[in-house]
């Protein structure tokens, strides 16, 4: 028998981290595996990363790492060029960090003698932007999962937690540890167990956390100066736990596709008593339940 802790999109949140570590001091693991997006969005990027290598936990990347690793590269879409957090979030993660996040692998098969292969990749195999919701349909999901040899995957990227069986896959999100986006402010993780027949959730766990240790850390890096109105985005996203930059750009998409981000679209857009219209669908009406099928 095989016992992990699944973690995913930490963001660079250390106080949700410590608080997960002490928490799943109770299940006694045998190992700790991460599902990518470690890095980006809080201020504490070098800090998280420092645990993770210092406890040897076998991490993937995510679309976050790869922000840092192919700026200002060849690699780079052309709109990267307008994103103001790489270069923050370079500076504060330094060159030493920089390498290691370079060696991580985008996708891990963990091989244990007592238990099936498993698939860990971020979002879905081979495309770490992607993400699988609980509204897709088993038609979509098999069409991404085509080829995938294990029957057992772990998916992050929606910070959605989950568990649905699909043809012959059972896919486990652990939701986001650092970035809740369901109102709450709770890191969410997941224990695993297996034996020989499977692999079964045995616990899906929400920590309590206090973003107000994001905030402070955040004016102390003149976050907002470094990064103007992204980062102003970013940090209404810790404070309310929902998302906040995604519904800005879709806002501004449809009312000013033409003007630049300025600060006095922002006023204008923060402004507004509800930004529901202009959440994604996926997380229109999500609540800190785990969605299971």
């Amino acid at each position: 028998m095989t016992r992990l802790a699944v973690l995913a999109d930490i963001h660079g949140n250390l106080p949700a981290l410590e608080a997960v570590i002490d928490d799943m001091a109770q299940f006694n693991v045998d190992h700790v595996v991460l599902a990518g997006d470690s890095i980006n969005w809080g201020p504490f990027s070098r800090e998280v990363i420092e645990i993770i290598a210092a406890r040897g936990w076998k991490a993937i990347r995510g679309n976050n790492e790869l922000y840092v690793l192919d700026y200002c590269t060849e690699r780079a879409p052309a709109h990267w060029s307008t994103f103001t957090m790489p270069p923050y979030l370079h500076a504060q993660l330094g060159d030493r960090w920089v390498n290691t996040i370079a060696t991580m692998p985008d996708t891990l098969q963990l091989r244990f003698r007592d238990a099936p292969p498993l698939r860990l990749f971020h979002g879905i195999p081979d495309d770490p932007w992607t993400a699988i919701y609980p509204s897709d349909s088993g038609a979509r999901i098999r069409r991404w999962l085509d080829g995938v040899a294990e029957h057992t995957v772990i998916a992050a990227h929606s910070h959605v937690a989950m568990e649905r069986h699909v043809a012959d896959w059972q896919i486990f999100n652990p939701g986001s540890v650092g970035v809740p986006l369901d109102g709450e402010h709770s890191a969410s993780y997941m224990i695993l167990e297996s034996d020989q027949r499977g692999w079964e959730l045995i616990a899906h766990r929400r920590v309590d956390f206090d973003p107000a240790r994001l905030i402070d850390e955040f004016e102390r890096q003149d976050f907002v100066a470094r990064c103007g109105v992204t980062g102003c985005l970013v940090i209404e996203e810790f404070r309310a736990a929902r998302l906040y930059l995604a519904p800005f750009i879709i806002w501004k998409g449809k009312h000013y596709p033409e003007q630049e981000d300025s600060f006095a679209l922002l006023r204008e857009f923060l402004a507004l008593d509800d930004i529901d219209d202009y959440l994604p669908a996926p997380y229109r009406g999500l609540t800190p339940e785990l969605y299971r099928d």
